[in-house]
């Protein structure tokens, strides 16, 4: 095993440089994990082009699988892994100790949160490597990791993350129950997750939305997903049309957009009376074009916001990939090595012609 590993450090927007790491020396506590794959979701491209400010330099990468090269007896011990292992890397750490690790929710750990997640992290922070752009990524001690299912591939293991996020945000934050009719808003990864999320909660009718021509082969994956509709609001009325397909409106609906301030507004109008709107994804600004604050209260909603994934939704995420119910390993999804990661960033970003992959996902040692 070499000294270093070959690394990408976002220098600054649009500067993504390889780099020859050293690779740290693993204690007791603490250990190494050899990539085999990162996918890659909107807050990476956005990282890419600053549309989202970044720690510095640093290197990106937060949906890493990969296999345990070293773990210290006492990591080893907590973690529940042993070198070899294939695992899905957690964004979020656990001290495993404060009140809120203590009821599983350690995204809000006291010692940890937002503040050191995966690939977050500044260069400046030892060993430095604390993202997936890498061959090798550094395991803190209160590292969280999640064992991948015997047989799975690691980039189809990448999708542990947008299912787990599906299942959380649409399925255990909004309680959706047997015979619910679910409005789910923005077909990309993370919308196409949350129709399997639903459909496995036993939901009666599910709708999806997305936006022009970019998302039309979106929303036609959608219904291999299971979505009974699949609309394009840029074309139609998407309240016109649940009520045409179900007599009513929607019991659960999820935000899952990026970038679409108006997508709010929709999500309140398309909520049945008392009914529970969850939003997971990002504005990007502070309006919210054509929403009338007036109907929380006309129709006594349940509005609630989700951030994040907890372990629980992970290890389910993971056994539903396992299962094959969902065809996950039929996504248009496009694989670069570090050489063709910042191309693969700028086509996330809608900055080609043509419609951008679903799913993206580095592999380090591709071009290697």
């Amino acid at each position: 095993m070499t000294s270093t590993t070959r690394t990408l450090v976002l220098e600054r927007p649009r500067e993504l440089v390889e780099r020859e790491l050293p690779l740290p020396e693993a204690g007791d506590d603490d250990g190494l994990l050899r990539v085999e794959a990162c996918g890659l979701c909107g807050t990476d491209h956005e990282l890419y082009t600053g549309a989202l400010p970044g720690p510095g330099a640093f290197v990106p990468g937060h949906e890493t699988v990969g296999i345990v090269e070293r773990a210290g007896p006492r990591a080893a011990a907590r973690w529940g892994v042993s070198e070899g292992d294939r695992v899905a890397l957690d964004i979020f750490q656990s001290c495993r100790e404060c009140d809120r690790c203590a009821t599983g929710d350690y995204r809000g750990c006291r010692k940890h949160g937002f503040r050191d997640s995966y690939g977050f992290v500044s260069l400046g922070v030892e060993p430095g490597l604390w993202g997936g752009y890498s061959q090798y990524q550094y395991l803190a001690p209160d590292s969280v990791l999640h064992p991948v299912p015997e047989g799975m591939s690691p980039v189809l293991a990448t999708a542990f993350n947008p299912l787990g996020a599906g299942i959380r945000w649409a399925a255990v934050v909004p309680e959706t129950k047997e015979g619910d009719v679910v409005a789910i808003l923005g077909p990309g990864i993370r919308g196409l997750s949350a129709v399997a999320a639903v459909k496995e909660a036993g939901a009666g009718f599910v709708m999806i939305t997305g936006h022009g021509e970019r998302d039309t082969p979106r929303l036609e994956m959608a219904r291999r997903f299971g979505a009974d509709l699949a609309v394009d609001v840029s074309r139609t009325n998407a309240e016109t049309e649940l009520r045409k397909a179900t007599g009513g409106l929607a019991d659960v609906v999820v935000d899952v957009t990026a970038k679409a301030p108006a997508a709010f507004a929709q999500a309140i109008e398309l909520a049945r009376h008392g009914g529970r709107v969850v939003i997971a994804g990002t504005r990007g600004v502070a309006e919210a074009p054509g929403f009338a604050p007036d109907l929380l209260v006309l129709k006594e909603l349940h509005v609630m916001g989700s951030l994040g994934v907890d372990g629980e939704s992970y290890r389910a995420a993971l056994e539903l990939l396992a299962s094959g119910r969902y065809p996950f390993d039929e996504l248009p999804r496009r694989v670069a090595g570090l050489d063709g990661a910042s191309e693969l960033l700028a086509v996330m970003a809608g900055e080609s012609d043509g419609p951008p992959p679903i799913h993206g996902v580095i592999v380090p040692w591709e071009d290697a």
